[in-house]
């Protein structure tokens, strides 16, 4: 009797776990067949008549320079400059707008911090400015330019927001690049990179670039945009043989190029090369 009972329960354990497998797979089939639904409920991605990528913006209204500039400054200190300029367009839209703003991600810029966590390259808050502009603008090219020569040619800050902590002595950049942007203002200021006023320097720094950004597109939006900050003659001439179409061609870009280089690079050492072994 005990030996049908064994026997007896362990085909129920066998047609118990068989039920459990068989619903496990029944939901592993099921999730496959939702991932596809939600594949194929995601917009296409549209191309223009050259192949590449649609530039689609999102809805834009005119902003206030002045509240953007305050938020921005408290922006940055709770995320970082990337972080500071481009979320707050986003949330000053998703005021305004709402939509697709409401939801917008704002907490990928954390990377833009330190010219890309912390490698000193492109400034994170031209960073922000740039991604912001080409959300928002259906021709973000010159709006782009405009900010980031305001960015290279301006004593930045050059206006303090209200709720900072600190005055903040400005410097020139002459460059994009976070590490040449704080060199230059560490040189004038005395400060030091890692310190409480270079923090407030960026996050000023953040806040005015913000403001600027602001400006450039409402001007765009009410048909009323003009550069203030043209790519200088410099770099033009610089441009005209080193850039599409020159006699080199060897290189591309709208930078100050008299920051890094002030003659010809054959005249310049090669730091990589190994020196002559003396015998």
């Amino acid at each position: 009797m005990d030996k049908d009972r064994r026997k007896v329960l362990g085909m129920a354990g066998c047609m118990a776990a068989a039920g459990v497998l068989g619903t496990g797979a029944f939901r592993l089939v099921g999730a496959q067949e939702d991932k596809k639904d939600e594949l194929k409920a995601r917009p296409p991605v549209k191309l223009d008549d050259k192949g590449k990528v649609l530039h689609e913006v999102l809805p834009y209204v005119a902003l206030d320079p002045d509240e953007a500039l305050k938020l921005s400054y408290s922006n940055k200190l709770i995320g970082d400059c990337m972080y500071g300029v481009f979320a707050t367009v986003v949330e000053m839209l998703a005021d305004k707008v709402g939509g697709a703003y409401l939801t917008y991600p704002t907490s990928v810029t954390r990377f833009g911090a330190g010219g890309i966590v912390g490698w000193g390259a492109t400034c994170g808050s031209v960073q922000g400015a740039a991604m912001a502009i080409y959300l928002v603008s259906p021709n973000p090219t010159p709006i782009i330019d405009e900010v980031l020569n305001y960015y290279q040619y301006t004593m930045l800050p050059d206006l303090r927001p209200p709720n900072a902590a600190m005055d903040i002595k400005p410097s020139q950049a002459d460059s994009t690049l976070c590490h040449v942007s704080i060199s230059h203002w560490t040189k004038v200021s005395g400060a030091k990179t890692f310190s409480k006023e270079r923090v407030e320097r960026c996050a000023q720094l953040a806040a005015n670039l913000t403001k600027k950004t602001v400006e450039a597109l409402n001007a765009q939006l009410a048909g009323s945009f003009k550069a203030d900050f043209p790519i200088p003659e410099e770099v033009v001439a610089c441009r005209a043989c080193h850039d599409m179409g020159g006699a080199m061609e060897n290189t591309r870009g709208k930078m100050n190029c008299l920051t890094c280089h002030s003659g010809h690079d054959e005249l310049k050492p090669n730091i990589y090369e190994k020196p002559p072994i003396k015998l």
